[in-house]
């Protein structure tokens, strides 16, 4: 009986923990990340620039303030672009990175097991 229910019981934490490392640390890290996004789209205004990205700037309706309108933002969509993409891709880096690290440790322990048991 004991040994059942401790067995049950090293399932049971052996599930929480899977739970709490995988299911649980991707919304806390998604919600960081999105929030971090949204902190770094108030300097670039990415949807705005783009919605007025044919449109003179400083609302000189010349044919230089439509040009250079179009230039301006165009480089700091493209720049934003660019920095976006680079966080996305070192969080997802990190993210992968987290996921794996549970399984590395095992993969650690398991060959040294063998020579704690000494099985001759």
């Amino acid at each position: 009986m004991v040994i059942i229910y401790l067995f049950n019981l090293f399932i049971h934490r052996i599930k929480e923990f899977l739970r709490h490392w995988y299911i649980n640390s991707f919304f806390v890290y998604g919600q960081f990340i999105v929030s971090f996004l949204e902190k770094i789209d108030r300097f670039f205004a990415f949807k705005i620039t783009w919605r007025y990205l044919f449109q003179p700037l400083y609302q000189d309706r010349t044919v230089l303030g439509h040009i250079l309108g179009f230039i301006f933002r165009l480089q700091r969509l493209l720049v934003g672009g660019l920095v976006y993409s680079a966080i996305i891709l070192t969080v997802a880096v990190f993210y992968l990175i987290w996921l794996a690290f549970p399984i590395y440790i095992i993969y650690k322990i398991i060959p040294h097991s063998s020579k704690i048991i000494n099985i001759d």
